[in-house]
């Protein structure tokens, strides 16, 4: 796979620099959404849930950003990962090429997004008076991981989805259950009571994700190393898993469509 996808390196960029620029084509201001979607989200929930849960804290708003800004790369990357071999149906059946290219070039243009809506998390730290520290040099490592683990779904949803067109909809439905299963706009101690349910919620391979970023840009700490550990773990495995399962289906790509 590494020998074939470096030899077709030149459509692997040329993918990239197609999702970055294609996802806000013919807009007025084109990769500049990049910036200003993400931001508009955090200044939504920042308005209603301050006012739905109490305790919030003066860092809530920047608690909001480490969360949603994460979350969107893996949904946004996720969603489109599912629809990459539908997409491009018509280039499969023509052209050889690594089919593995299309969900690699939408996590990467994915993470390239998510590094410059990082630049709100730092805004928002300095407007706060958190700061900011070294620390930062941690942040790769985290994102480096969260893609990891979102190729790992990307790889098993683009061929799943290309035989079971239907699994779109149950995935967007799991989706959202998994938007409030991660502390994304709440804290982890309001479950205190409930020691099943905060288990659960902690060991979401998208809750230690979360909690790097915020280690990093709210608390300006290396980001726990047991959890890092226990994250690339789970992001290994599902990579393996899901690149196994794309592996196996690739080939009736072309017949599904």
């Amino acid at each position: 796979m590494f020998n074939e996808i470096y030899q077709y390196r030149e459509l692997l960029k040329t993918n990239i620099k197609k999702e970055i620029r294609g996802k806000y084509k013919g807009s007025f201001l084109g990769v500049l959404w990049s910036f200003i979607n993400p931001l508009l989200q955090v200044m939504v929930y920042a308005i209603v849930f301050p006012y739905l849960m109490r305790g919030t804290g003066d860092d809530y708003i920047v608690y909001l950003a480490t969360g949603i800004i994460p979350w969107t790369f893996f949904q946004s990357t996720v969603v489109a990962c599912m629809a990459s071999v539908k997409v491009n149906a018509g280039i499969i059946k023509k052209v050889y090429f690594p089919r593995e290219i299309l969900p690699i070039s939408i996590v990467m243009s994915g993470l390239i997004n998510f590094f410059i809506s990082c630049i709100i998390i730092l805004i928002f730290c300095l407007a706060y008076g958190l700061g900011v520290s070294w620390h930062l040099i941690f942040i790769p490592v985290v994102a480096l991981l969260q893609a990891i683990l979102t190729l790992g779904f990307g790889f098993a949803l683009a061929a799943l989805t290309a035989y079971a067109h239907d699994l779109e909809y149950i995935v967007n439905f799991l989706l959202t259950l998994g938007f409030y299963g991660t502390p994304v706009v709440y804290k982890l101690e309001m479950f205190a009571s409930n020691s099943f349910l905060i288990t659960l919620v902690r060991y979401n391979p998208l809750t230690l994700v979360l909690n790097g970023y915020r280690s990093v840009f709210l608390y300006h700490q290396i980001p726990a190393l047991n959890g890092l550990l226990i994250l690339a773990v789970m992001a290994f495995a599902i990579l393996f898993i899901g690149y196994s399962i794309f592996e196996k289906l690739e080939k009736g790509f072309a017949e599904q469509y």
